[in-house]
């Protein structure tokens, strides 16, 4: 507590003076630009990844970034989807997986998960990952199942987010995009699915926005 103490005392005596015409702005509202949904993860900093600064992005979080399918039963990722872009008005929604996430290591083995009764719970909404992974990659080599199923988990998520009433009517208007990236721990690089060339690139070569895949989407409803 106190590194955390401490960097309090830090930015109220120096950098909050520093930016108080930001934070005197803040104070009336905010708009932000992008709805950003990612991992729980304490190594994924989504405003040093973008450079943004407070008011920029809203951010949603969660163990493997994952946004539950629209059903009866509404809770916090719901409720934050469409006040983003009800009430917020966000331009871009970007689902954002990371290198070494710990959420996918047990979504490919649960072995574990008895001693995690929430986090078994939670990790359902990721079961079309994981079937994904057992249908298509069953033959790929240990080592490279966590980067596929990171990225595989993205697009999935992806699709959940599309049965939310708030994001298909804003996309129908033109007015909302999806975004798939995944951040690199390791090396910094941030890559983005691109449509065209159907796999994940690099952010700056990547077209911007995730078109409906119909072929994508039905092969995941069918699994």
């Amino acid at each position: 507590m106190k590194k955390l103490v401490d960097g309090i005392h830090r930015f109220q005596s120096g950098v909050f003076g520093e930016q108080k015409d930001l934070f005197a702005r803040l104070s009336k509202g905010q708009k932000p630009d992008a709805l950003f949904i990612t991992c729980s993860d304490s190594r994924v900093s989504p405003t040093l990844i973008t450079q943004t600064v407070p008011g920029d992005l809203f951010i949603l979080r969660n163990a493997g970034n994952i946004v539950p399918p629209y059903g009866p039963l509404h809770g916090g990722e719901a409720a934050t989807v469409e006040y983003a872009i009800e009430v917020l008005a966000v331009k871009d929604i970007i689902i954002c997986g990371h290198t070494h996430c710990g959420a996918m290591k047990v979504v490919l083995d649960p072995a574990d998960l008895d001693k995690l009764p929430a986090t078994k719970g939670w990790l359902t909404y990721a079961e079309a990952t994981r079937r994904v992974m057992k249908t298509h990659y069953k033959d790929v080599q240990e080592d490279e199942k966590l980067e596929i199923c990171i990225e595989e988990n993205v697009l999935v998520q992806i699709e959940n987010l599309r049965t939310h009433p708030s994001v298909l009517a804003a996309m129908t208007r033109g007015a909302l995009r999806l975004h798939a990236w995944v951040y690199e721990i390791e090396s910094g690089n941030v890559m983005a699915f691109d449509d065209n060339a159907g796999q994940y690139l690099p952010v700056a070569a990547a077209g911007h926005g995730i078109a409906e895949r119909a072929d994508r989407l039905s092969a995941i409803r069918e699994i």
